[in-house]
């Protein structure tokens, strides 16, 4: 390999330029766009996903029926009265005192209607102990939780008036209100946090608070940006809070790293003597073309999560995509601009004890750490044993995957055992197991009041309890005008969802086909939470094959088109599935085995979370990318450049572990913060997102990348002659070549 005759420039290198040149323009033209966004966002209105219209399946068509006939189901709550004294039954007069007061305070409050007493509705536990009084909020169900806490006062008014029983409120809105409490400001405390740990870091990399404030200042526009163009996108898909969430994490994780690219590479030729215009120019053409190459297999890699053909994941991943390239375009784009404007001010505000520890650093440009110089000697040295025992030991890590063990996790899982309404909600699947989830039968007929439509109701009825699915009691209640029936059928199991899963099964593959099934015309798909779990399960692990296969393709193609190279091609992706499958291990070592459990409070989870495996796959896959796509940029710049292919990695590894460094501590840090969360499953995906890209920037970058790169040799260009077709979008620009070219003013035509 040699430098060509003829240099092309890229995308990157023109798109640099014109910013420097029009500083202001570009500029402006992005605080525009951003301000833009932000107003058309906000104008638009953001739609959510309906999480009842999110699944295929049963659940969909359960959902199109209801939504079809116009009914609108309420938020129903129901009042567990329980006495802790066995003597103590329902049928006592403390305990009937205590009903009616319930029933009393909360038609009181005006917030809800339909109010049933236990002795009317026979909710009364087969050992007397416990009774509900059920009740629907008024309005609509979405937005009871905003109303519920008047009821929620009027049931703790009552409890305190009797003291010898447990009187507690459940229900999807009181429900909604206590993780809301208890969880709702912790998780955003550990997004706001992510700004200053970021910047913290920064400070420490550069020692300077301008150029620390850069890549800040970027992620964070980029975020503002991506929150804006989420409303307007929502109109055609449906956007949430979790995609809102996943989007600032991944915004700030690649805003910040992509500036740190750049920044870093300007920093280091102005250090090897050039001049602030030609250090930029370099910049852009080399870091600038990386951050392109890594953007967009990031977004290739988020795209894969709108296969699964769900409504949460496609938002998650069409999120993440725009922000991934909205930071990818602003990084090139008006962060050189930002760069031409301020010049050697991007050195202001020195941080003294920082920077004088930063300059006592200082070596030749290109010198690079001298940690990382003494890995590498070793490494370089005995490749093939570094190989055998790095790759051994990250195959050591993985192997707890093989048994990993995914599932929903239920309430106790997810929010540990402490939380009262957790608490209410086990005592009542204890008292009526199935009861606070029950599945519902969405039946519709061409006349739900036909003779045969009414026997086969009732014949539901009767095989759901007595094929051992329900304890009952299956509430029945008809919609005449809209010919459709909804039957409520607690499910034997209860909080237990391998054994619900098995009553829904029943109810589903014999108990159905048996009484509805025989009547012509009847739809009567099951519906419900554990029916809803079950249904997200089958299709997301229906989903994992065409997501992985997606991803990996593309990713591979783009690797190949981009480095010309099939043996790179091949080793990115075979190194980024060993950096995926170390942090399954881990995540199973600790959430599934409970090992080091404790450190992250964790123990008792016993599983992973269903939906983690294929995020992280895809979530890691694109953000080893960039570590990847960074570090081989810079080996192959090296070896157009004249340098033996092994010289050529002990410079591109050596140069780029500063900043490969501070972009895995700020990614690290970012995700690490999550891991404290309270939520079982917001703490797994921060574990498992920390400790994955900690493992890919220092024993994948560090010693297998050099370590496999060095025993294949010149062989790691090779691209065989059936495949010279392909197009060229290697682009390569070498530092010596950038600096010999002139600068154009402004107004003067760019080279094609």
């Amino acid at each position: 390999m040699g430098n060509r005759d003829v240099p092309v420039r890229g995308l990157a290198a023109r798109a640099g330029g014109w910013s420097a040149r029009h500083r202001w323009a570009a500029v402006g033209i992005w605080v525009l766009f951003v301000v833009l966004a932000m107003g058309l966002g906000s104008a638009a209105g953001r739609v959510d996903v309906d999480e009842n219209n999110q699944l295929k399946g049963e659940t969909h068509t359960a959902a199109q029926i209801i939504d079809d006939a116009g009914i609108k189901e309420p938020a129903g709550e129901t009042v567990l009265i329980q006495s802790k004294d066995a003597e103590v039954t329902a049928t006592g007069a403390e305990f009937r005192a205590a009903v009616a007061d319930v029933v009393k305070a909360v038609e009181g409050t005006r917030k809800v209607t339909a109010v049933t007493s236990p002795y009317d509705t026979h909710t009364i536990s087969r050992d007397g102990r416990s009774a509900l009084v059920q009740f629907d909020m008024r309005g609509d169900a979405k937005t009871a939780v905003d109303r519920v806490e008047p009821v929620l006062k009027a049931v703790s008014g009552v409890r305190k008036a009797h003291g010898s029983l447990r009187i507690e409120e459940i229900g999807g809105a009181s429900m909604q209100k206590q993780y809301k409490d208890a969880f709702g400001d912790d998780f955003k405390q550990a997004e706001y946090s992510a700004v200053p740990v970021a910047l913290g870091i920064l400070l420490i990399a550069f020692g300077a608070l301008v150029a620390a404030l850069l890549p800040v200042a970027l992620a964070i526009t980029a975020i503002m940006a991506t929150m804006g163009l989420m409303g307007i996108v929502s109109h055609l898909q449906p956007m949430s809070d979790t995609a809102n969430s996943v989007m600032l994490l991944v915004g700030m994780a690649v805003g910040v790293d992509y500036c740190l690219f750049y920044l870093r590479r300007e920093r280091e030729e102005r250090q090897a003597g050039r001049d602030p215009g030609t250090a930029l120019r370099i910049a852009a053409a080399t870091s600038g073309r990386a951050v392109i190459v890594s953007g967009v297999t990031v977004c290739v890699a988020m795209a894969g999560m709108l296969f699964t053909g769900l409504a949460q994941f496609e938002a998650m991943g069409l999120a993440s995509l725009m922000v991934v390239a909205v930071a990818m375009v602003g990084s090139v784009t008006v962060l050189p601009a930002l760069l031409s404007l301020l010049g050697e001010r991007v050195e202001k505000g020195k941080i003294p004890f920082l920077n004088r520890r930063n300059r006592d650093r200082k070596r030749p440009a290109g010198d690079g750490s001298r940690v990382w110089t003494a890995v590498l000697r070793a490494v370089l040295a005995r490749p093939l044993v570094s190989v055998v025992v790095a790759a051994g030991a990250l195959l050591a890590v993985a192997a707890p995957a093989l048994g990993m063990n995914t599932q929903q996790l239920t309430l106790d899982q997810e929010f540990g055992k402490s939380l009262p309404i957790v608490q209410t909600y086990n005592r009542v699947n204890d008292a009526f197991p199935g009861g606070s989830e029950p599945a519902q039968v969405v039946v519709k007929a061409r006349d739900i009041n036909a003779p045969e439509v009414r026997q086969a109701l009732a014949d539901f009825k009767k095989e759901a309890i007595a094929s051992g699915a329900s304890r009952g009691p299956v509430d029945i209640r008809v919609h005449d005008a809209q010919n459709v029936a909804l039957v409520s059928v607690p499910l034997v199991g209860g909080s237990d969802m391998d054994r619900a899963v098995k009553s829904l099964d029943k109810l589903r593959d014999e108990v159905r086909p048996a009484t509805l099934g025989k009547v012509g015309g009847v739809q009567a798909p099951i519906t419900g939470q554990v029916a809803g779990n079950h249904d997200f399960n089958d299709q997301l692990l229906g989903s994992v094959v065409p997501v992985f296969a997606f991803v990996i393709v593309f990713a591979f193609l783009l690797m190949l088109l981009s480095f010309r190279s099939l043996t790179v091609a091949i080793t990115s992706i075979v190194l980024n599935l060993l950096s995926v499958g170390a942090a399954y291990g881990i995540l199973v070592a600790v959430f599934q085995h409970g090992w080091g459990a404790s450190l992250v409070g964790a123990e008792g989870v016993g599983a992973i979370v269903t939906w983690l495996p294929l995020f992280l796959f895809v979530i890691l896959f694109g953000l080893s990318m960039d570590y990847h796509v960074f570090v081989v940029s810079r080996i192959r710049e090296a070896r157009m450049n004249g340098r033996t292919t092994k010289d050529a990695i002990r410079h591109g590894v050596v140069t780029t572990a500063g900043v490969v460094t501070s972009a895995a501590v700020i990614m690290v840090a970012v995700f690490a913060i999550f891991g404290t969360l309270s939520m079982q499953s917001m703490k797994q995906m921060g574990v498992g997102l920390a400790a994955a890209v900690l493992i890919d920037a220092t024993v994948i970058r560090g010693v297998l990348l050099p370590a496999v790169m060095a025993l294949l040799g010149e062989r790691n260009w090779y691209l065989p002659k059936w495949l010279h077709w392909l197009p060229d979008l290697t682009h390569d620009e070498t530092p010596a070549v950038v600096a010999a070219r002139p600068v154009r003013e402004e107004g003067e035509r760019l080279p094609v």
